[in-house]
């Protein structure tokens, strides 16, 4: 999709866009997600920080940073994390020095993330853009939890109660997208980080030196 525009090359000269985005369970985001970066250059998504424990075929510094609870603790206490939060006994957070650092080389940057993440992710970053993916209606979001066939009835209540929350905060979101067709879902998020690349200050950014002597006068 993005290829076909080559950003990579000339992306270094100028600072990457963060993107939060967030969902419910079952609207599909990590499957739009994993199928924009693999269409598209030079996006990355951010690797976050987590006490829980390392699952079978995760990867440490891949899937997360796994981390002691004095170590998360003491990074919070010292204001590392652009975002974090607590859920059940475990913490998740994103890394500032991280993701700046990725920005700075001209990465663009995707946080997964809820919507209170979102919004402390705001906070510290005011340009952020945000991006709310909603499913096509309560039906197919319960047949998409059910789908999975790993949860209880009880657990998929439960679930579709917090997604129900989750979604009463979509109007936070700067960009919306309804994931009823995938493929027309994926372009629309293709087309959010494309016109983000294609705003004056990123090409002017970009086009210095061509700008530069467009407009020299002899």
């Amino acid at each position: 999709m993005l290829r076909g525009l080559d950003f990579q090359a000339e992306a270094r000269v100028s600072r990457g866009q963060l993107y939060t985005v967030s969902a419910p369970s079952g609207a599909g985001k990590t499957s739009l997600v994993k199928a924009l970066l693999q269409s598209t250059d030079n996006l990355i998504v951010s690797v976050s920080h987590t006490t829980r424990r390392m699952r079978d075929g995760e990867v440490d510094g891949r899937d997360y940073f796994f981390v002691g609870i004095d170590e998360f603790e003491a990074r919070l206490e010292k204001g590392e994390f652009l975002e974090h939060a607590r859920v059940f006994d475990n913490y998740y957070g994103t890394s500032r020095s991280v993701v700046e650092s990725q920005l700075d080389n001209g990465v663009d940057v995707l946080l997964e993330i809820d919507w209170q993440g979102a919004s402390q992710v705001r906070e510290l970053i005011p340009d952020s853009r945000s991006v709310f993916v909603l499913p096509p209606s309560r039906e197919v979001l319960q047949q998409r939890l059910r789908g999975r066939g790993q949860d209880s009835d009880e657990v998929i209540a439960r679930r579709t109660r917090d997604a129900v929350l989750e979604m009463s905060h979509y109007a936070d979101a700067e960009y919306l997208i309804v994931n009823d067709d995938f493929d027309t879902a994926l372009a629309q998020f293709a087309a959010i980080i494309a016109t983000a690349r294609l705003e004056t200050a990123a090409q002017s950014a970009r086009h210095k030196d061509l700008i530069t002597n467009l407009l020299a006068t002899d």
